[in-house]
């Protein structure tokens, strides 16, 4: 065995839950220890940890991450009443990914794996699609009550003693709930510059969709910081590269988007890049065939995969019953990372690892070997069903060859 490749500064490790927590290691063990010499700064944000820190431990992977550049990380559980009596938690434990996102300030750009094999179902879609999601504010921040017949809900607004009030509804007759919503310029200024930023790095045309026919003020700012950022610093940029920024209403995009062959970025604010992003991973073929990667306005990436902790294989898993669960989406946090490191550090035997174990893994599945959610998909004649560990092996025996 050739020496392993160097690393000169780690990488921000985040470990999940689950099944892909048992996945986690496998890649580790099988595809990356025996080839790099692997350095990170490793957070278990499993459940059970984050209980016992009272979650301190997400927020210090995200400083780190804010620290290094470059994070990596697993699939987590957002606890619900179920979660909470199963895990015996102190609360009700918010979406790790939630907060990491609010601290890195950042843009989640999410983008479909493309192998043959297994055809779009929407047979136009020829090209990713992107999509890039605002991960601040809206529904995820939101403050909401239930309100008892009778009421009257006011939005105030209270600034050196003054009062703005402005009525939202009046609960005449019935009982009614209500929530209220709320987003910053500053971070929607982010938002606009990762998307065009992320347009002129992978030279694509930028699509952004609202209703701001509807919402004339929340979601018209939104509009106008874009177009004020794009017409001040970005538009002599697209137009020398010869890509487009446009905007449309979020019920347009969706015509033109089916209509499209794909090959563009579509930004989304955060509820809608939320659905959006699994529409599109689920009409390309799978959520675990999609790149997941949160981009911070001063340059800081965490990657990782678009989906859950694959709950049920777990629980299969622990009763001892094979799994065949789809890997490939976490792996390609852990290339999009291990990259991106090696870019940013100059260690260009990274970006090759990298690039040539993304190759290996895609051969394997165009050569007919894949697990249990792409078989069924497959068009591929001679196709065969492998287990969750047995893939892993059957992509090192082609990464060997590669490297």
């Amino acid at each position: 065995m050739a020496d392993k490749i160097l690393m000169k500064t780690p990488l921000v490790e985040m470990d999940g839950d689950e099944m892909t927590r048992i996945i986690w290691k496998m890649i580790k063990d099988i595809l990356l220890l025996p080839y790099i010499d692997l350095k990170t700064e490793y957070y278990d944000l499993g459940l059970e940890h984050r209980n016992e820190t009272d979650d301190k431990v997400t927020v210090e992977s995200a400083e780190a991450t804010k620290k290094y550049g470059v994070a990596v990380k697993c699939a987590t559980i957002t606890p619900n009443a179920a979660r909470m009596t199963e895990y015996d938690l102190k609360q009700m434990w918010k979406s790790p990914n939630g907060t990491i996102r609010a601290i890195l300030d950042g843009t989640v750009f999410r983008a479909p794996i493309i192998v043959n094999g297994i055809t779009p179902y929407i047979p136009t879609w020829t090209k990713p699609i992107t999509i890039a999601r605002h991960a601040y504010g809206d529904v995820y921040k939101n403050t909401e009550m239930q309100v008892e017949k009778g009421s009257k809900v006011e939005l105030v607004c209270t600034k050196d003693g003054k009062e703005t009030r402005q009525t939202v509804f009046e609960f005449t007759d019935t009982d009614g709930i209500v929530h209220g919503l709320h987003n910053k310029d500053n971070s929607i200024a982010s938002f606009a510059r990762c998307c065009f930023n992320y347009a002129l790095d992978t030279k694509q045309d930028l699509w952004f969709a609202t209703k701001d026919t509807i919402s004339k003020q929340y979601d018209h700012r939104f509009k106008d910081i874009f177009a004020e950022i794009y017409e001040n610093e970005y538009k002599a940029k697209f137009e020398e590269m010869g890509i487009e920024y446009f905007y449309t209403l979020i019920d347009d995009a969706v015509a033109r988007v089916i209509r499209s062959e794909g090959g563009y970025i579509w930004a989304c604010k955060n509820y809608d890049g939320d659905v959006m992003s699994d529409m599109v991973a689920t009409a390309y073929g799978s959520l675990a065939m999609m790149t997941s990667v949160l981009v911070s306005p001063d340059g800081v990436y965490e990657y990782e995969a678009a989906h859950g902790t694959v709950q049920r294989h777990y629980y299969k898993h622990l009763k001892g019953e094979a799994t065949s669960t789809n890997s490939v989406a976490t792996l390609f946090a852990w290339t999009g990372a291990l990259r991106k490191r090696g870019e940013l550090d100059n260690t260009p035997d990274l970006v090759d690892f990298a690039d040539k174990l993304e190759k290996a893994t895609i051969q394997t599945i165009e050569e007919g070997v894949m697990t249990g959610d792409l078989y069924l998909l497959s068009t591929l004649e001679n196709k065969k069903k492998v287990g969750t560990e047995e893939f892993l092996v059957e992509v090192n025996e082609r990464l060997k060859k590669l490297l």
